[in-house]
């Protein structure tokens, strides 16, 4: 197994991983933010305002998205596993 190939593996990981969580991560980001200026403009500082609204998103997101995220990580395993096969021949 060449340096190379390793690299090329560990790339693959992290752009998966990032691919994968940027959904549900974007969605959670912007909920929250449009909570902050809501309760900046309301003056209304009750925590649990903003885990309620984050929760249902990421959940919804979750639901939209749960399909495709799972098909990614479903072809990073067939990659990985090629990469195994070629590595033992």
């Amino acid at each position: 197994m060449s340096e190379n190939m390793v690299i090329g593996i560990i790339k693959d990981a992290v752009q998966t991983g990032l691919i994968v969580g940027a959904p549900i991560l974007i969605v959670s980001v912007v909920v929250g933010l449009i909570i902050s200026i809501f309760q900046a403009t309301t003056q209304i500082q009750e925590q649990t305002l903003t885990f309620v609204p984050k929760l249902i998103a990421v959940a919804v997101i979750g639901l939209i998205t749960g399909s495709w995220m799972l098909q990614q990580v479903v072809a990073f395993t067939e990659r990985i596993f090629t990469y195994i096969a070629h590595i033992t021949q």
